[in-house]
């Protein structure tokens, strides 16, 4: 049976501050994450099902039972999210992607409300995506739980993502409490547009 691995973070857990805390990050990545992707082993094997691809399982998701649905969205949802933060990270977007974010939402600033606006109104768990939809224009929609637009249980708003904000409370209560907008607004500090820009460049190949 194929097994997955957590990633290693590609920073220090400190790294990020003072917009995501070392204590968070610690619990988030070896905690949260690592139990997704045990659970995700667990839930493979019981099902008998081998499979190394997690986007393929994620894109015929309705073939598999709901703790493969969870875990492997866990388990892809965190991966995304780890490699787009970086310390060192690039804060505007550049080349196509800028043309197409202007195209769609008239300038980055438009962008980053809308999605601090789809954050802001999921309800409970669950994640804010840009994506890239199968025509190749760009969209920004929420999922709940662990969720994401690749699997084919989501009716309107299928497609790659190329960047997503975890809104899960473990994500961010300890530093901000309740206050997810302070939350949403602090990752654009952290948020790398090249690490963005190349999994965008990745999908339009994917997709032609």
């Amino acid at each position: 049976m194929s097994t997955f691995n957590l990633p290693q973070l590609p920073y220090s857990y400190d790294a990020l501050e003072p917009y995501l805390d070392k204590e968070t990050m610690s619990i988030h990545h070896q905690k949260h994450h690592q139990a997704y992707v045990d659970n995700l082993n667990i839930a493979l094997e019981k099902e008998e099902k081998n499979n190394s691809y997690l986007e393929m399982i994620l894109q015929k998701i309705s073939w598999y039972g709901p703790s493969v649905r969870n875990n492997a969205g866990g388990h892809f949802n965190h991966s995304l999210f780890w490699e787009i933060l970086s310390p060192t990270a690039r804060l505007t977007p550049e080349g196509k992607l800028a043309e197409a974010i202007s195209t769609k939402f008239g300038s980055l600033d438009n962008l980053k409300a809308e999605i601090k606006k789809t954050g802001l109104s999921q309800f409970g768990s669950g994640w804010v995506w840009l994506y890239v939809k199968f025509n190749g224009s760009i969209a920004v929609t929420a999922t709940t739980n662990q969720d994401n637009p690749m699997m084919d249980t989501q009716i309107t708003d299928r497609g790659f993502p190329i960047l997503g904000f975890d809104v899960w409370e473990h994500a961010y209560y300890l530093a901000y409490q309740n206050k997810r907008a302070d939350y949403l607004d602090s990752l654009w500090h952290v948020l790398d547009w090249e690490s963005v820009e190349k999994k965008y460049a990745e999908i339009l190949l994917k997709i032609k």
